[in-house]
């Protein structure tokens, strides 16, 4: 992604320092820092802490560290697989990319595990951003091919997004926003509604901010606010990332996108996932009740974070101390309302046949 017209990367290794960077996500938009990744503690809270997330980024964060343990320790793998594990339960890409790094590792001898694992992860890290682009160039045909039946009546494409899916979400290009920028960039012109995804508002605080980096036009708008414009016909198009996508074809993605897919079916728009296919897990068929839901703390619920009139970041409680509160991070959007799957080898159907033809 360019930021400031600079390209950058949402996570890279620096060989001149022998350090692991990353942007800081928990302060955008209102700050941009680049933090160092020094230990494996480091990598496990960038990641339960949220400054990095999405399930691409995570995963190849937890690649970097297993370096970070590794070269700390290099006694210390099966305990560095077992926390990075714990971090978050939902992404598939993060254990998809430990249990690579385990496998690959297997048999090394000891003094050499800390650069075999450092040589996966800058491996990993580099494709991740050239699945992404991928994801974008496949995406771009459907774009296009709708525009063609719009661009006589209306001034632009109309996407719905969901949370961030987008550079920050991944090494670099993203998922969904993948999609988008491939098809700007193809002259269609684009705008995008972005949810501001409660309560952590993804939307709001980096993807209004990625699109605008990147010049993309975007409006942000309240989460329950997609029905009514889908009902009075500015949407066009929904497309979405996703943590976890079984083989039938179950989209599991942040908490609300399943009511974008209902609504978006009762207005007959078409709504797609655009993925990597290592988030599919052919392990599950049906993602209701097999898929984890991570729960989040309740404070992200009862209080709300920001800038005050000084400029200076503010946490304010909005609800009655002592009110009970569930947060689920996560929701299960069946196979039946997906539209179509967008990975690096294709478009797919939402079900077990044809996602298996994207593993030949």
């Amino acid at each position: 992604m360019k930021i400031d017209g600079k390209h950058l990367q949402s996570i890279w290794y620096d060989r001149d320092s022998d350090k692991v960077k990353i942007i800081d996500q928990t302060l955008l938009p209102h700050e941009f820092k680049i933090v160092d990744l020094n230990n494996l503690s480091d990598a496990r809270n960038a990641i339960s802490s949220m400054k990095v997330r999405g399930a691409p980024l995570i995963g190849v964060t937890a690649a970097y560290g297993i370096y970070l343990a590794l070269k700390e320790n290099p006694k210390q793998l099966e305990t560095a697989l077992s926390e990075l594990l714990n971090t978050r339960p939902t992404a598939i890409n993060l254990k998809w990319a430990l249990e690579k790094m385990h496998e690959s590792l297997h048999g090394i001898e000891e003094e050499l595990l800390s650069q075999k694992a450092l040589e996966i992860s800058l491996l990993m890290e580099k494709e991740d951003a050239s699945i992404c682009e991928a994801i974008g160039n496949h995406g771009l045909p459907l774009l296009q091919a709708l525009w063609s039946k719009k661009k006589d009546h209306q001034e632009c494409l109309n996407i719905l997004t969901h949370c961030n899916a987008g550079a920050l979400a991944a090494v670099d290009w993203g998922t969904a926003l993948s999609v988008i920028y491939k098809t700007a960039a193809a002259g269609v012109p684009i705008h995008v509604w972005v949810d501001e995804t409660r309560p952590r508002n993804q939307g709001a605080s980096l993807t209004c901010w990625e699109l605008s980096k990147m010049g993309v036009s975007n409006t942000l708008i309240v989460d329950n606010a997609g029905g009514h414009l889908m009902q009075m016909g500015q949407v066009d198009v929904c497309v979405v990332g996703s943590d976890r996508t079984t083989r039938c074809g179950d989209v599991c993605n942040k908490i609300g996108t399943y009511l974008k897919a209902l609504a978006a079916r009762a207005s007959n728009i078409p709504f797609y996932a655009a993925l990597p296919i290592s988030t599919i897990d052919f392990s599950i068929g049906t993602g209701v009740g097999n898929i984890p839901i991570e729960e989040r703390p309740a404070d992200e619920v009862s209080h709300v974070c920001g800038i005050d009139e000084t400029g200076q970041r503010s946490k304010l409680r909005i609800v009655e101390e002592g009110t009970r509160i569930k947060n689920y991070g996560f929701d299960i959007t069946p196979a039946e309302f997906i539209s179509g799957i967008i990975t690096e080898k294709g478009v797919f159907q939402a079900n077990e046949i044809s996602l298996r033809d994207a593993l030949d």
